[in-house]
């Protein structure tokens, strides 16, 4: 039992959303424009939007408040890059709960208002959320921190974390929760909690910074909309590919062998994903070519070698291909902005 992906998103939401904006000195006729919501269905009680209306709302809020929060803190801000240096200090962890632990470590490192913690008793995990009573829009923040979490932990190790129950301390209101996660729910409880097996923390994580730098270019869009698990024929070959990047690149023999298929089965999959094997390599050459260029201990000529160039030249025709720009014009213009 997981996280569901709802398609579309209650305006009570949207609702919650331009209040903290409005709070926080937004323009809500302007920004209802910027997004595409028309006002007169504020009013409406049972409209929806759809999550890419709803996902362009929250990046824009979160533009214009220079608050990952978007307001719902309070004064507390957590600004835009906050998670991103988050999920930089865990990628390299050796299970999820060591991943975990480190990130509530993070996140404790700012006033935010919110408290995690993890337990463990017998076979069972819990993931609790502490938050003072007098903060607004507190269902909606513990919600949210509860749904972006066992969403990211998921991306993490490759795969839905099954929860067994899920625990809040406020009184149950409209479709919320229960539109939201697909496991049993209470209301009313003691504390905020996820429930789930407690073996589940020794999974292993299955991505690396490689694959963290493709997350971070829309991890909050994945995550919204559950988007996050590596699945289908062409998923499964870039997670191949990149969690071995580090030492080669696997050819298409071998990708053929490690999915057990004939290479006519694996080309006429592929086609009819409207992708190929080469496709795939290059899309991943050109992101760790970026990535690589982001660090300037290493010289091109390293980098050509790591994407399996044989020859600068050829990695430079390649890039200018890519990007329009050199692998130098790059990095320059990279380490300019930074």
């Amino acid at each position: 039992m997981t996280a569901k992906n709802v398609k579309t998103i209650a305006m009570d939401y949207v609702v919650q959303v331009l209040k903290s904006a409005a709070r926080s000195g937004v323009s809500i006729p302007e920004l209802l424009v910027q997004v595409g919501i028309e006002r007169e269905r504020l009013e409406d009680a049972c409209a929806r939007v759809d999550r890419a209306t709803f996902l362009r709302l929250l990046l824009t809020v979160m533009e214009q408040t220079g608050d990952e929060f978007i307001g719902f803190g309070q004064g507390r801000r957590s600004k835009p890059g906050t998670f991103s240096m988050m999920a930089h200090a865990v990628i390299n962890c050796a299970n999820l709960e060591e991943a975990v632990r480190r990130g509530m470590d993070f996140y404790d490192l700012f006033d935010l208002g919110v408290e995690t913690t993890l337990q463990k008793e017998g076979d069972k995990a819990y993931l609790a959320v502490q938050m003072l009573n007098d903060i607004d829009f507190r269902d909606i923040i513990i919600e949210a921190v509860f749904l972006l979490t066992v969403r990211f932990m998921g991306w993490l190790v490759g795969r839905p974390i099954p929860l067994q129950q899920i625990e809040f301390d406020f009184p149950a209101g409209g479709e919320n929760s229960e539109r939201i996660f697909n496991c049993a729910i209470q209301h009313e409880q003691g504390a905020n909690r996820l429930v789930f097996a407690s073996d589940v923390l020794t999974l292993p994580l299955v991505q690396n910074e490689l694959s963290l730098s493709h997350f971070l270019r829309n991890s909050l869009g994945q995550l919204l909309t559950g988007e996050v698990y590596q699945s289908g024929l062409p998923a499964q070959i870039r997670t191949l590919i990149t969690n071995e990047y580090h030492q080669r690149v696997p050819d298409f023999a071998e990708v053929c062998a490690r999915l057990n298929m004939s290479p006519q089965t694996l080309r006429r999959r592929l086609k009819e994903a409207n992708t190929s094997y080469q496709a795939i390599k290059d899309d991943i050459r050109k992101e760790a070519s970026v990535y690589y260029l982001s660090k300037p201990d290493l010289s091109i000529e390293e980098i050509a070698l790591l994407m399996g160039f044989s020859e600068a030249s050829s990695f430079h025709r390649a890039f200018k291909k890519w990007t329009n720009k050199t692998p130098a014009e790059y990095r320059r213009d990279h380490l300019e902005q930074h």
